[in-house]
């Protein structure tokens, strides 16, 4: 599935990961269920997808605490570009 098609889903398909749930909701601009998504799953996956959103929360010592957890640092890259990067990652 490419990014346009995505976007244009009127709802997550069951098929979809957490992870995969979580970047849909967040790109839908509900990131209180993008959370959800990935707040008590464990694994480097939702902690990556989970470090994102605390990044984009603007929690960034919380955010931190997630990347560590997926083995990575904070990317300086936008956070669009972060997003684009993780749904190539999770979605492809």
């Amino acid at each position: 599935m490419d990014l346009e098609d995505f976007k244009k889903l009127k709802a997550p398909l069951d098929t979809f990961s957490a992870e995969q749930k979580a970047l849909w909701f967040d790109v839908k601009g509900d990131w209180d269920q993008a959370h959800d998504q990935v707040d008590q799953l464990g694994g480097k996956s939702a902690a990556r997808i989970h470090a994102y959103l605390h990044r984009k929360e603007g929690d960034i010592w919380n955010a931190d605490y997630w990347y560590r957890r997926a083995g990575e640092s904070r990317p300086s890259s936008s956070l669009e570009d972060e997003w684009e990067e993780l749904f190539q990652r999770y979605m492809l």
